[in-house]
């Protein structure tokens, strides 16, 4: 273990000489062997104190230290506090607020054989730089010398990680399915699924104005549709046809049911009807693409066919319409009709617009703030770490420090999207503890959420960070969006105990 300090003093002090009754000097007494009597004494104790010591070694690895150092140690927490054994040893001792967390800074420090910085991550692709990336990331020819860290495609070199994207559905081709990816050998795979390693949605606020204002419903139509593929595997068709039947009177400026030019800029055109049929072509999960988003941009309410768990992508309750079979549409119709011959009622779904869209739209969209690219090769750095801290040769790390009846856990928190973490001190293993503490770090750093430029500037919001989700590392984001929460603060408890520095990621909204 490191030393805590490296001062020693003089435990015996300097001898005194007093005078004789004339005013010199005594003479020095001779030497006799029973003056060494008390070191002798001294020896045999300390010998016996170590040697015990050294049997309290083998059943706490921790302590470190003998006895012998402690009586030259200046002040400080030792090894076996740390451990929860050293309270006779600390009387007397005093301990600053910060000594535990200090120690364990010290103690849990880790060094990596890989810098990312000189050695950046390689993914084998086009040459291109990820200069924006919180970790060192190039995409670099296939044919370059040194071995890259991973390469699209399930051909690839041992101990170059095999990378499936794609933005296609699985309905369609059914290797995008994570599940039968990872049958197929993929070791990472990227897909419109928030189950996937690395999702890559079609969602983005530089790509799409979502924000920008509504404008005023001019046509006589109250739906437009933009559908050019009529051999989709799913009911869309059936279901246009059957709204039509209802009396809903759509204008469709794509290939099925074309009653209009359709050569028009799709977005300026739905911003002058109240509703947008944002069908797809696949109902699967997540499977969630611009039709949608474009609706959003436009201010025309989205009247969807496709995801299960639209919702989960609504900008906020009530906002859209799903049909979810065929069995929907008659109602589905009528809503549409009611809300068309109501202002009051159909403004209410647009209120998003002006007020700002919910913390979990925020959430699922502020993800792809940072690009794909880069996501892969924050993943990558991470399982590279992960794999060494589980080798054999890395250093054991004590993760807390007790001293009395008062304990510190070190965990560790980052940012989604980021790669650098942070330490953390738990005295309380709380929910509301973990929460404050995570805030009170992120502000002393005055830390940026890395959404801070993407987002439109009226939903940035002030410099308050505000947490929206606190979740281990490792969780989809599924997962952490969705189903993932800590249930009580047993369960807390129960993983900071269970996974000794613990690492969690942070979503601020």
């Amino acid at each position: 273990m490191e030393k805590l300090t490296s001062g020693r003093y003089n435990l015996r002090g300097p001898r005194e000489t007093l005078p004789t009754a004339n005013g010199s000097s005594p003479p020095h007494p001779k030497k006799k062997w029973y003056n060494l009597v008390p070191l002798v004494v001294l020896f045999v104790v300390v010998a016996e104190i170590a040697f015990l010591g050294r049997l309290d070694i083998a059943n706490n690895s921790a302590f470190v230290d003998s006895w012998a150092d402690l009586l030259y140690r200046s002040p400080g927490i030792t090894s076996e506090m740390a451990a929860g054994g050293g309270d006779d040893l600390s009387q007397g001792i005093e301990m600053g607020a910060g000594s535990c967390e200090e120690w364990l800074q010290r103690e849990d420090m880790v060094v990596y054989s890989r810098d990312f910085n000189k050695d950046p991550i390689r993914v084998a692709d086009s040459e291109k730089e990820w200069k924006a990336c919180s970790v060192g990331c190039r995409f670099v020819s296939s044919s370059e010398k040194k071995k890259p860290d991973a390469g699209f495609g399930i051909s690839q070199p041992v101990g170059t990680a095999s990378v499936l994207r794609s933005m296609e559905s699985a309905e369609y081709y059914i290797e995008n399915n994570v599940a039968q990816a990872r049958r197929n050998g993929y070791d990472i795979v990227m897909t419109t699924s928030l189950s996937s390693d690395v999702p890559v949605g079609y969602f983005s606020w530089a790509e799409y104005d979502i924000m920008a204002p509504v404008e005023p419903k001019t046509e006589k139509a109250i739906a437009a549709a933009f559908i050019s593929n009529c051999e989709a595997r799913n009911f869309r068709l059936q279901a246009l046809e059957t709204l039509e039947k209802a009396k809903i009177e759509i204008d469709s400026y794509g290939n099925c049911h074309r009653n209009h030019d359709g050569q028009v800029d799709k977005v300026e055109t739905l911003k002058r009807y109240k509703f947008s049929l944002a069908f797809e072509n696949s109902n699967e999960e997540d499977y969630v693409t611009e039709k949608f988003f474009q609706s959003l941009v436009a201010g025309s309410v989205p009247v969807v066919i496709g995801a299960p768990n639209i919702q989960e992508f609504a900008p906020s309750p009530g906002s859209l319409l799903h049909i979810k079979d065929l069995s929907d549409v008659a109602e589905v119709s009528k809503t549409m009709k009611y809300l068309s011959e109501n202002p009051k009622a159909y403004n209410e779904t647009l209120r998003w617009k002006s007020e700002g869209p919910s913390d979990s739209f925020k959430a699922l969209v502020d993800m792809a703030a940072v690009h794909s690219s880069c996501r892969l090769c924050v993943h990558l750095a991470t399982a590279i770490q992960e794999k060494e801290e589980k080798s054999p040769s890395f250093k054991e790390r004590p993760c807390n420090c007790t001293r009395g009846s008062e304990t510190v856990h070190h965990i560790y928190v980052r940012e989604r999207g980021r790669f650098k973490m942070e330490s953390l001190f738990l005295r309380s293993l709380t929910l509301e503890a973990l929460e404050s503490a995570v805030l009170k770090k992120f502000n002393s750093l005055k830390h940026v959420p890395i959404w801070k430029q993407e987002r439109p500037d009226s939903i940035r919001g002030g410099n308050a960070l505000k947490v929206y989700r606190i979740y281990p590392l490792g969780l989809t984001q599924r997962q952490a969006l969705y189903t993932f929460r800590f249930s009580s603060d047993s369960d807390l408890k129960a993983h900071v105990e269970n996974n000794p520095c613990a690492k969690f990621e942070v979503i601020f909204v």
